[in-house]
């Protein structure tokens, strides 16, 4: 953690754990963002995709030459015109349990032989105006002989399903082992307890609040694209375009990313849709823009979540956990997403586990293809379900075993004393308290005051239950990062670093990070992540690692402005660079009144003619931070919900959270960001499902039969920290972004259980599914 100098009284405002609101509010609230969509090129044209309407056939023929013939069409394309550009394709090296690698699947910007999904784009239109491209996508001619589809991973595993791929046999991209089989079975037989579910990990629409988009340009005198899009990261989305997709030199393909109104993980990676609009403008020789709706965003957006999943937990006599066992089928939808095949796998593995010493631990995944919108990451990725699946079981074989919850969960809690911990899954935990943390939540959450509460519930005819979600997520997957620091000729502070903010906040916690290295002022800091053609390296948003990679690389950025600054402070105070000293933004002659400020000194870089030699110019650094290791952020939710047992409605009354993420550079937005996370977690237990019809039609296809959290569905929610600094970052800190989820899921899900005497049901807990389940 950066030194704290608080006889500085702007760090008592802007340093590291103040509560300093986000700088790029008051743009975005007067509706001054620019997202993708607000960007307008001269003789800028219009795409509008043609998406199948069937999920799975035989294409036999697209007919254009009517599209084409309508006023203002400029261009009707199919497969046969994208021919030449690469494939989207899964890039994670996994393999089968037999050693063999996944079998990948290569999906073009259009369907070509057949149509796998209800929106899988086979032409595209591009026209003078969007009202013009739309009525000629309605009259393109698609001859496709429908075949039967298959929606669910089980079904489409199962023998005599419908086959989406000659070379995917059973539709098994991934037949996944992690963990000693043998040793887990012993075990599970030598078991006092076992306890098993059949859970259910419901498949989500994202709804990211601004719907996908993209403007293509080509610049023919350098022979170079550039891309207007959303993204998670630009520099990973022009090495997946230029390498993969337009089979370019990088230097060849330019990405600029403005503000985004949420991803989640969705817009990580590379679409159909960013293809054909760079073909077009390279065509056509002028810009072209697609903007989704939010109809075809429910359709083509990848989807999240989907696991059929049967968990087991083995105990001993004295209830200690001996090994759980996950047993899963993921649904990849019609296509390999680029991260697709990790949810159910490696993050399952790593997160099963959570904040318990269970010695063993096998998960075994098959992922399949179904004709469905494909899957990607979702708001952490398989590491919220990993959480859930454990929370569950151990809630399970309380009740079962007539044990107390929470005695079972202190006893396999691992301990402070075995720190560093190394787990089955193969990480090792850094810190952490968390049977200390565990007694702070139920003390916070007034979990003693409980019976009071139900009673009073009862008295009312209401039934009442409580949950816990004690958690804990592998976060951070280490990569490479740049830290960029450039003092502007305006007196400004340049931060470059290549992770995105599609709605973290990250200018300001940076900014008060770099701010309390090297006291530059907080409101002087300025931050770019958003154009390819300013990094050397970038790992983007995701992981929750944002402050772990960026923080770091600035912190390492900062280092090399200090002993730059020495040079030249030494040189324009004329003394020996050793004889300077650095702190609270001044450079000094160590034991003199002499000094000149950091900004001072760069402005007067600026200004000065030739230098010496080994007298820096600027302060300027840039440097790429090697990758720290992962982070464990933990904590502990504590839900307690009200059920209408006349109408099966679920209402949360209480909801608290007690979490460890290590040092907290502001809390204003860590509270922020655990708030959204709590929430997309109770939009998936209590409202979120897609529902496809047996023919594979999407019956949740808009807002009308898709349910969101709203506003009076949530209580307020108490947020407190029981911080273990980090060990294995120079900020001490831990991820946040995503542990919203992971605790609120089992939490809600828990107390719900509770309510109804002990029954699992899955999610969502929908009034309906609840009134079944209390009429058995």
């Amino acid at each position: 953690m950066p030194d704290t100098n608080l006889a500085d009284p702007t760090l008592l405002k802007f340093g590291i754990g103040q509560p300093v609101p986000r700088q790029e509010d008051p743009t975005l609230l007067r509706g001054q963002g620019r997202y993708t969509d607000d960007v307008a090129l001269a003789g800028q044209a219009v795409c509008v995709m043609v998406r199948s309407p069937y999920a799975h056939g035989v294409i036999r023929h697209i007919g254009t030459e009517a599209a084409a013939a309508m006023p203002g069409v400029l261009g009707v394309f199919t497969a046969a015109d994208m021919a030449a550009y690469g494939p989207m394709k899964s890039v994670l090296p996994l393999k089968n349990k037999d050693g063999t690698p996944l079998i990948n699947i290569e999906r073009g910007p259009l369907a070509a032989d057949k149509v796998r999904f209800v929106g899988d784009p086979v032409a595209f239109v591009v026209a003078q105006t969007r009202d013009k491209a739309k009525d000629a996508a309605e009259a393109v001619e698609m001859e496709i002989d429908a075949l039967d589809a298959v929606t669910e991973a089980s079904a489409a595993a199962a023998p005599g399903a419908p086959q989406l791929y000659d070379h995917v046999p059973g539709n098994v991209v991934l037949d996944f082992r992690f963990g000693d089989a043998g040793k887990v079975e012993a075990a599970f037989a030598q078991a006092a307890h076992v306890t098993t579910l059949s859970i259910r990990n419901n498949r989500i629409v994202v709804c990211a609040m601004e719907p996908r988009s993209a403007v293509g340009e080509w610049d023919a005198a350098e022979g170079r694209y550039t891309l207007h899009v959303g993204s998670q990261g630009v520099f990973g989305l022009r090495n997946q375009m230029a390498n993969d997709i337009l089979k370019v030199p990088v230097d060849k393909v330019r990405i600029l990313t403005g503000n985004v109104g949420g991803s989640f993980g969705m817009k990580a990676s590379a679409y159909p849709e960013y293809a054909c609009v760079l073909h077009a403008a390279k065509l056509l020789g002028r810009p072209v823009k697609w903007t989704d709706d939010r109809s075809g965003a429910f359709l083509s957006d990848c989807h999240g979540r989907d696991h059929e999943t049967e968990a087991s937990l083995a105990l001993d006599a004295e209830g200690r956990f001996l090994a759980v066992k996950l047993v899963s089928y993921g649904n990849m939808g019609a296509y390999l997403s680029t991260v697709g095949n990790l949810m159910g796998t490696g993050n399952f593995s790593k997160n099963v586990q959570s904040n318990y010493a269970t010695p063993l631990l096998l998960v075994e995944t098959r992922n399949v293809v179904t004709n469905t919108t494909p899957v990607s990451a979702y708001r952490g990725a398989g590491r919220p379900e990993a959480n859930y699946f454990m929370e569950r079981l151990i809630e399970t074989a309380a009740r079962e075993t007539g044990r107390d919850p929470v005695a079972l969960r202190k006893l396999n809690h691992i301990r402070p004393d075995a720190f560093p911990f190394s787990a089955p899954s193969g990480s090792v935990y850094d810190s952490g308290d968390f049977s200390a943390l565990l007694d702070h939540a139920l003390e916070a959450a007034d979990w003693d005051g409980f019976a009071a509460r139900k009673a009073a519930s009862a008295a009312r005819g209401m039934l009442r239950g409580r949950g816990l979600g004690n958690f804990l997520e592998c976060t951070a997957p280490p990569m490479k990062e740049q830290g960029e620091l450039v003092f502007e000729a305006d007196g400004t502070v340049t931060i470059v670093t290549g992770t995105l903010d599609y709605g973290q906040g990250h200018w300001t916690p940076f900014a008060q990070v770099l701010h309390q290295k090297l006291g530059v002022p907080f409101e002087s800091i300025r931050l770019v992540q958003g154009d390819s053609d300013r990094l050397v390296a970038g790992g983007g948003t995701g992981g929750s690692k944002s402050l772990m990679a960026s923080g770091a690389a600035i912190l390492q950025a900062a280092d090399i402005v200090i002993e730059k600054g020495r040079r030249a402070a030494g040189y324009v105070l004329e003394a020996a660079a050793e004889d300077i000293e650095f702190a609270a933004g001044r450079f000094a002659i160590a034991g003199t009144d002499r000094s000149i400020g950091i900004m001072d000194l760069a402005e007067r870089l600026r200004a000065m003619g030739p230098l010496p030699q080994d007298v820096p110019n600027s302060l300027d650094a840039r440097t790429v931070f090697d990758q720290a290791p992962m982070a464990f952020p933990n904590g502990c939710h504590v839900c307690e919900v009200e059920i209408d047992p006349e109408t099966g409605l679920v209402r949360i009354d209480r909801y608290l959270s007690v979490n460890d993420f290590g040092v907290v550079v502001n809390p204003m937005l860590v509270e922020g960001q655990a708030h959204g996370g709590i929430v997309q977690g109770i939009g998936q237990a209590l409202h979120e499902r897609v529902a496809y019809t047996e023919e594979g039609q999407i019956l949740t296809a808009s807002y009308m039969d898709y349910g969101l959290p709203r506003a009076d569905d949530l209580p307020s929610f108490g947020f407190e920290s029981a911080p273990s600094p980090c060990t294995t970052n120079p900020l001490g800190a831990k991820g946040c972004g995503e542990a919203g989820c992971a605790g609120s899921l089992p939490a809600v899900m828990n107390a719900i259980s509770d309510a109804l005497g002990g029954q699992h049901i899955d999610m969502p807990a929908t009034p309906e599914r609840v009134w079944a389940a209390l009429r058995g």
